[in-house]
């Protein structure tokens, strides 16, 4: 099975939600749409799902055009960022539910919803009612229910969003699984650079209702085809300088000249902007072929296993991720470190021109 948009555009009141998407998902793949609040995540998902219909465009199943079908006339399973359980019911009969109202034999019930429970870790807690559970638990009895129904396109919408930390970790490492399981194709929608790189598959990096890149996971995140997909693809928030490559040497606009080596060697003279992961940003004095820049520490996060030291230089504001505790108060001067091979460089209309190799730490 394939499900195609094609051209597909969607206008609420005069304003556009989507503008001009073709995309393609096959059956077993997992495709991430990742972008921020309002990028038009929930309106794709809705297209898919055939809760909406495009303006312009064509909806497509294995090449037939569905665009004007009804969702009831569509294989598709929805889990959405609340927990949609019914209270009244046990875990076990909301998971059962959509196979219920299929009319499905009763063995054949029982058995799908006991694979579904051990392929969500719910067996203990088949008899319980949601009100009984945690809401990680919640939650895992809401996909088990999607994937019961045996929907060929399954939409996840910031599933995990309304979690706590522990229990989005946990679900985070199992989702991967429970994909490759089940052979659907599913979408994924997420806010978060970081849920992407765990689930993997494939990433759609969406802004304002486009979509800027698609491709695997990792591809995309290595080598962002723009330096809008770049900002898109980092949290915290990519770090930007402005260029000025001329004779050999590099003008920063935050101040300092250094040599063209690494990767601005290849550059033709003129302007660009460099962009640069929290990751990526060093705090250290005196490293041979690195670029330095004097600093003031505005504010430092410590989480435990990092510190994020927010920095600023000039008109220019940065964040560094340390391993381990910092504890650098405000004001503090440091020296803030580029390595010129382990950056993104994008021309003046924001394509990029030059990344790291693969071998660097991105």
């Amino acid at each position: 099975m394939s499900v195609t948009l094609e051209h597909v555009t969607r206008t609420v009141d005069g304003i556009p939600t989507i503008r001009d998407v073709s995309l393609t998902l096959e059956r077993g793949t997992l495709s991430v749409l990742l972008g921020p609040t309002l990028s038009g995540k929930t309106s794709i998902m809705r297209l898919l799902a055939g809760l909406d219909k495009p303006t312009t465009g064509r909806v497509l199943v294995d090449g037939s055009d569905v665009t004007g079908a009804d969702v009831r006339q569509r294989s598709v399973a929805m889990v959405y960022q609340q927990f949609i359980n019914y209270p009244s019911l046990t875990v076990y009969e909301n998971i059962a539910s959509p196979l219920r109202v299929q009319g499905r034999p009763r063995e054949e019930i029982d058995r799908r919803v006991q694979e579904a429970a051990k392929l969500l870790r719910l067996e203990p807690y088949l008899k319980r009612t949601p009100l009984q559970l945690s809401g990680g638990q919640q939650q895992r009895t809401a996909i088990a229910r999607a994937l019961v129904k045996g929907a060929d396109l399954v939409l996840l919408d910031e599933p995990l969003a309304n979690l706590d930390y522990k229990l989005r970790e946990e679900l985070r490492a199992e989702l991967p699984r429970i994909f490759e399981a089940s052979g659907a194709i599913f979408v994924y929608a997420t806010t978060e650079p970081s849920e992407a790189l765990l689930l993997g598959g494939n990433t759609v990096c969406m802004w304002e209702g486009q979509v800027l890149q698609a491709g695997g996971t990792s591809n995309v995140y290595r080598q962002p085809d723009t330096l809008r997909v770049a900002q898109v693809f980092s949290d915290p928030p990519l770090n930007i300088v402005g260029i000025e490559k001329k004779n050999g040497s590099v003008q920063y606009a935050s101040g300092i000249q250094a040599p063209a080596t690494g990767l601005y060697a290849s550059l033709a003279d003129g302007p660009y902007r460099v962009g640069f992961r929290a990751h990526q940003l060093e705090v250290a004095n005196g490293i041979a072929g690195r670029h330095a820049f004097h600093a003031t520490v505005t504010v430092t996060e410590i989480t435990g296993s990092e510190s994020f030291v927010h920095l600023n230089r000039g008109a220019s504001n940065w964040v560094a991720v340390l391993p381990g505790v910092h504890e650098y108060e405000p004001g503090h001067l440091l020296d803030a470190v580029l390595d010129p091979d382990n950056i993104f460089v994008f021309d003046a209309a924001g394509r990029l021109v030059a990344a790291p190799s693969k071998n660097k730490s991105m």
